[in-house]
This record gives C-alpha cells, sequence and structure tokens, in this order.
C-alpha cells in the first residue's frame, strides 16, 4: 500500500487525516479539492502519475452496485493492481475488503443516506473491512446539514456534488435544512459574498451552497480537533429526522463508537439532553464504577447532591458537607449524567469534565438511569447504612426508589436545602460515634480506586498494597518502599502516570497490563504503527500502555486503539513517556 493517507486525530469514529497528494489536505475534506481530472469513478485505463504531485486515482471496485444480478457479480473477478501512486477503489459493504488502496468509494451512498437503520449498517460494515489507515469517501450524498453526521459515523471525504445539484434546482442549503428561493424573502445564513435576495439566483444558489458545505465541514474539523464533536451533534442532528434516526441508532452501537472513543480528554463534555446518558464517556463511567470500583472503608456511605463546580471538592456546599462529615463517612455524589461518584473518583474523566443544563427538574430517562447506576454500586459495595443527605424531588426520589430494591438501610438528613443549618446539624448527628478515618487512608484508596477503574477490578491491591503516598490530592505520587517513585496522579485527568520503574513493577504483577510489542528498536518520542508487532485488544486512546521489544522497554499513552495498531501500516501508535535501552542493546 502506499502512504498517501494517515490518521492524526480521533473523536470516536470521526477522525482528522491527512491526504498526502499535490498539495497535502486536511480530512475530513472535499474531495472535490483533491480529486482531479479522475474521470468516472469506473475508468481504470488512465496513464497514472507517480510521486506526490498525483491526483487520486478511482480504480473499479470489485463487485457491482447494490440490485446488480448476483450470477454477474459471482463472475467478476478483477483484482486492484499494485500501484505506487495513490488510488480509491469503489466498494459497497458486501465487497469491502483490503485492497490495497489509499482511500475507499461507497458506490451505494446516495441509497443508504437518508435512512438511518441502513446508514448505519452499511457504514459499520465498510469501516470494519477496510483498512483504518486508508479514507471513506461518500459521493454525491453531503450536505451542510448532514455532514457532521457522516463524519461523525466514520466518512473522510465528502463532495460537492449534491449541493450543486440542489442549487441548480433553486434549493438554498443551510446547516439547518434547505428552503426553495421563491419562499424566501430574505436570506437566512448569508455570507457576505452573496447577492441579495432580489438579485439571487440559481448560479449563486450553488456557489452558496458550496460555500456553506465548507463552513459546516470547516466547524466539523474544529470541533474533532477539540474532541467536542458529539456536543455538536446532539444539536446539528435534530434538524432532520434521518439524521435523528442515524444519531440514535449509532449510539446502540456501543462496540463500534468505545474502541474508537478516547478513554480521557481534557476538554469540557456538555450534558444538554437526555441523549448524553447515550455516550460512550458516560456509559463507560458508569460501567467502571459499578464492576471496577471497591469501596474500601468500613464507615457509612453518605450521598450528597453534585456540584456546578469541578472537582466537586472545591466547591462551597461540598467544603460544608466535608466539615460536618469529617471523614466519618464515605461520601459519593449523585448527578447526572454520571451517575454516582465516588471522592476517589471525582477528578477522573469525565467526572470533573462534564457541564449540564441546571433546572432542578429531572427527566424519568435521568432518574432512571442514575437509580440503576446507584443500585448496582450498592450491590457490589458494602456499607452499615447509607445516609442520604439530598433534597429536591429529583435526588430524593433516586433515592427512594433504590431504598426499595437493597437490603442496606437509609437515613434521610437534608431539610429544604443540604446546606442549610439544621441540614448540616442532622447530617454531623447522623454519623456521631462514627470513627475517623485518617487523611492518609483516603488517599492510600484514592490512589487503589484509581488503578482499579483505570487497569481492572484488584489491580490496586495487586499493584499498590504496600505503597507510600506523597503530596496531596489530586496531585498524589506514590513510592516504593524504598522510597523509588512508581506512579503519580495526573491532575488533568485524574488517571495515573506510570514512571518506568512502575512500569516495569506493572508488567512484571499478576495484574493485567495493556502491553503493546514492538520490533527490534529503542524508540525516541513516539512509536509508529508499522513498528508495532502485537498490541493488546482493550488497548484504547488515551489508556497507559507497557511498550516492550527485543531492544527496549517503556510506558506512553496509547493513539490507537489496540486494533488499529496491529492494522495500521502509518502514523503514531504511542506517545512514549520513558524508554530505555534492554540490557543486551546497552
Amino acid at each position: 500500500m502506499t502512504e498517501y493517507f494517515e490518521v492524526h486525530g480521533r473523536d470516536g469514529a470521526a477522525r482528522l487525516g491527512e491526504l498526502r497528494l499535490r498539495d497535502p489536505t486536511t480530512t475530513p475534506a472535499i474531495a472535490d479539492d483533491v480529486v482531479v481530472d479522475a474521470g468516472s469513478l469506473w475508468a481504470a485505463d488512465r496513464d497514472h502519475p507517480t510521486g506526490t504531485d498525483a491526483e487520486l486515482t478511482i480504480l473499479p471496485h470489485r463487485g457491482f452496485p447494490a440490485g446488480t444480478d448476483p450470477t454477474v457479480q459471482d463472475t467478476f473477478t478483477v483484482d486492484y493492481p499494485d500501484v505506487d501512486y495513490p488510488s480509491a477503489g469503489v466498494i459497497t459493504a458486501e465487497t469491502a475488503d483490503d485492497y490495497g488502496c489509499d482511500a475507499y468509494v461507497l458506490s451505494n451512498a446516495a441509497g443508504v443516506v437518508g435512512h438511518g437503520a441502513s446508514f448505519r449498517d452499511e457504514l459499520i460494515a465498510v469501516r470494519e473491512a477496510i483498512p483504518p489507515d486508508t479514507a471513506l469517501y461518500l459521493a454525491g450524498v453531503a450536505t451542510p446539514a448532514n455532514v457532521a453526521s457522516l463524519v461523525a459515523a466514520g466518512v473522510d471525504l465528502v463532495d460537492t456534488k449534491l449541493a450543486r445539484v440542489k442549487g441548480r434546482q433553486g434549493r438554498y442549503l443551510t446547516t439547518e435544512g434547505e428552503y426553495h428561493l421563491d419562499e424566501l424573502d430574505e436570506l437566512p445564513g448569508a455570507f457576505p459574498s452573496d447577492p441579495p435576495v432580489d438579485a439571487f439566483d440559481r448560479e449563486a444558489c450553488v456557489d452558496h451552497n458550496v460555500a456553506v458545505l465548507r463552513s459546516a465541514l470547516a466547524t466539523v474539523r474544529t470541533r474533532i480537533r477539540r474532541g467536542r464533536l458529539r456536543d455538536y451533534l446532539e444539536g446539528q442532528a435534530r434538524h432532520e429526522n434521518w439524521l435523528t434516526a442515524a444519531f440514535r441508532e449509532f449510539d446502540q452501537e456501543y462496540g463500534y463508537l468505545e474502541r474508537r472513543t478516547p478513554v480521557l480528554r481534557d476538554t469540557e463534555l456538555s450534558a444538554a439532553s437526555e441523549d448524553t446518558l447515550n455516550r460512550v464517556e458516560i456509559q463507560r463511567f458508569a460501567d467502571r464504577v459499578t464492576t471496577r470500583y471497591r469501596n474500601r472503608f468500613s464507615n457509612p456511605l453518605v450521598l450528597v447532591p453534585c456540584s456546578a463546580r469541578k472537582p466537586y471538592s472545591d466547591s462551597q456546599s461540598h467544603a460544608q458537607f466535608h466539615r460536618a462529615i469529617d471523614y466519618r463517612g464515605h461520601i459519593v455524589s449523585i448527578t447526572s449524567p454520571i451517575g454516582v461518584v465516588p471522592q476517589e473518583l471525582e477528578c477522573t474523566y469525565p467526572a470533573q469534565h462534564y457541564d449540564a443544563v441546571v433546572t432542578g427538574d429531572w427527566t424519568d430517562g435521568e432518574k432512571r438511569f442514575v437509580a440503576t447506576v446507584l443500585e448496582r454500586y450498592l450491590e457490589r459495595n458494602d456499607y452499615p447504612r447509607v445516609i442520604a443527605h439530598v433534597s429536591g424531588e429529583g435526588y430524593r426520589d433516586i433515592c427512594a426508589r433504590v431504598a426499595e430494591r437493597v437490603d442496606v438501610p437509609f437515613e434521610f438528613t437534608a431539610e429544604d436545602h443540604p446546606t442549610t443549618d439544621t441540614s448540616l446539624s442532622n447530617l454531623d448527628a447522623a454519623l456521631s460515634g462514627e470513627l475517623r478515618y485518617s487523611k492518609r487512608e483516603r488517599q492510600h484508596n484514592t490512589i487503589r480506586a484509581i488503578a482499579d477503574y483505570q487497569f481492572g477490578p484488584g489491580v490496586g491491591d495487586e499493584l499498590f498494597s504496600n505503597l507510600h503516598t506523597t503530596s496531596h490530592h489530586p496531585k498524589l505520587q506514590v513510592r516504593d518502599g524504598d522510597g523509588t517513585q512508581l506512579a503519580a496522579q495526573v491532575p488533568q485527568y485524574g488517571v495515573l502516570s506510570f514512571t518506568l520503574a512502575g512500569a516495569r513493577h506493572w508488567a512484571e504483577s499478576d495484574a493485567p497490563t495493556k502491553r503493546v510489542q514492538i520490533d527490534g528498536f529503542v524508540p525516541h518520542g513516539s512509536v509508529l504503527a508499522p513498528g508495532v508487532v502485537d498490541a493488546a485488544d482493550g488497548i484504547r486512546v488515551g489508556d497507559e500502555v507497557v511498550v516492550e521489544g527485543p531492544a527496549a522497554f517503556g510506558v506512553g499513552r496509547a493513539a490507537m486503539h489496540g486494533r488499529e495498531m496491529r492494522a495500521s501500516t502509518r502514523g503514531v501508535a504511542v506517545e512514549m513517556r520513558h524508554v530505555e535501552a534492554t540490557e543486551d542493546n546497552v
């Protein structure tokens, strides 16, 4: 395969890449800008230029478009040739495979775009079948309203064909939908270069449609760079019913999206609708809290409301809770859309990175979700009792629902509002006689809890049973008995980052280790995909990984998921933090 396309960034299934032709182009992009004089999509008999000045050449597909007589398809066995110029193969979901091309054109795109389930099925089937470091091109289907959804599904290239056709039909496109010129008294979303409405003809409409499509795609690229395409999509997909359907259909494909979604970011997660509950980041956090996290305190559980300020402990309300509790109870915050957040994990993404719309009202969907998470949490963790220091219909309703389903007794202490003097006095009295746990115990339990959340159940005890912590939360450092630093908490993400000694401790333990096997070289700065020999399936973008090979051992952060590392022929696989040559190569 030639090396004319490389992925540089990921936001779920959406990617930022580079198509290296005469003028390198950042994708997702308009294919019109890079496919020059390619001729018919079915043309293959051309003189092909070589080198970086080449334009993308479209090769015939293996198989025929949907609807072709199956007996004819069975006899069509043309293979793509080995070429040294950039090329794109034309495929359907049924014919998709690795044909050694740099890009793939979905021949039946017009037949699936506009239908939520069909679009989902086709896109997932194609993306899973073609190599991860190749571009996917959907021709003749992009509009300013749907381009964000196309890219979020995994599309890298679109074109202006449909926008031009609609312009010639007198249909004026915006990111919210389309209008016919005859019904417009003014031009919504007009560009400064657009003529006034009384002089706006169909040629001007073509130019406008192309310009607004380019602008919409620039917005999408910016959102991907910032890791916030999903926030934008939750609003943008509402403009057409099929886009809303596709948005929700993809939310049901957790495996496809989870593998491609980073485990940590430093950007805000906007919780603006009930659909946010279906986000990978939300579902992943809830799953890890209820299957990996284990409470290590013997004190009662104290449920408190979340706060607008993150992390919660920095808020004025939680400072009041802490003074009343005084280390006599284990604090867990209730929140939508996250669910429940043990105090040890309040800095862990996305617990300190989300921002919710605050109205004081909870939807039935939010109540069901948070109640389910709380119930699962209590089924996994043993507490002598639960003190629910919450008020308001939403919080109280959630706790009341769960109290009926679990064996542990609930006690409600808040009156009117959790921060009133009476409520805080009730909370203090409810904890009377309980033994305090030390600040050092909390620090130790925080390290173990993060390790469980980050690496798997039981890992905290396996790796850090005899640990020493220094500094203060959320800047904890972990050292062994000899004073050697093993790991540190990264305040930005709330996760652990290993030193080289810590990585060796991890790799030599019985704890599950996310390993990347590399060839016989010592990496400097990063490990590129061609140097990866093998990688664990469970690796996700942002994961802490051990890198080892015949010549080197190191630790770093994954820039691809494990399957992508194994299948890619280009791109950064791991950003290295520490590395050393092995003894045989010193």
